[in-house]
């Protein structure tokens, strides 16, 4: 038998009324046998299970893929560093109170013309779509993984616009009340047409794609988790 740890995240914690649990597989059980396995034993997930996106090891996995021994595995729904050559990735998950202009002046190099940032704030109040007011949100990270897909996220900005010398990508977690800054993609490169623009739009909306992060927003009326509809795919996997 294959033990394996099973880990419960937003929603899908809320519906199994569990963080955390140990099961034993039989060898080769893939994923898609995997969560008939944790539907049965906990039916209030039957209904989300085929929709979860699942992670093994802290990468994405798919129905096929076989569970290797002792896997540690992440159930989840979609999801709402170092210096190199003169390049320069800081990445972070924080529970505490983070100052964004630090982690700008720490990616603005002597080679630094420009920096493109974009910051994320608690809205207080909504009044597009679904007008509302909100009370706080609760962020939450499945922080391992989240982490090791801000920096295939960096990666991928490097990818697509290799003039981009500094990068910060920095999520805040837990209780978050309006006006408080929640996340913040910097890009610095010599000149402003090296794709720092660019760059940090796509490493906002690319965060909210793949990198397993969660909001949960209170409001006078109640709660609930905001979950997103990107599904990732094979090629969200990141290189070798």
């Amino acid at each position: 038998m294959n033990q394996v740890r099973v880990l419960f995240f937003a929603t899908l914690r809320d519906l199994a009324g569990t963080q955390e649990i140990s099961v034993d597989v039989e060898s080769g059980t893939n994923v898609q046998e995997l969560k008939a396995i944790l539907a049965s034993l906990y039916p209030s997930i039957n209904e989300s299970v085929n929709n979860v996106l699942i992670a093994v090891n802290r990468e994405f996995a798919f129905d096929e893929d076989i569970i290797p021994e002792g896997a540690e595995i992440g159930l989840f729904p979609p999801v709402s560093g170092g210096a190199d050559g003169g390049t320069l990735n800081l990445i972070a998950v924080s529970e505490e109170e983070v100052d964004f202009s630090e982690f700008v002046s720490k990616i603005t190099m002597p080679t630094t013309g420009a920096i493109c940032s974009f910051i994320g704030i608690v809205r207080a109040k909504t009044f597009s779509d679904n007008p509302h007011e909100t009370s706080f949100l609760e962020y939450e990270a499945y922080k391992p993984m989240a982490e090791i897909k801000m920096h295939q996220v960096a990666y991928e900005i490097r990818n697509k616009w290799p003039k981009v010398k500094g990068i910060a990508i920095i999520q805040r977690i837990g209780h978050l009340d309006p006006g408080t800054q929640t996340v913040l993609i910097a890009c610095s490169s010599p000149h402003r047409d090296d794709g720092v623009f660019e760059a940090s739009r796509y490493g906002i909306d690319r965060l909210k794609e793949i990198v397993p992060i969660w909001k949960k927003e209170v409001d006078p009326e109640g709660e609930a988790w905001v979950e997103g509809k990107y599904i990732p795919t094979h090629e969200d996997k990141a290189n070798d």
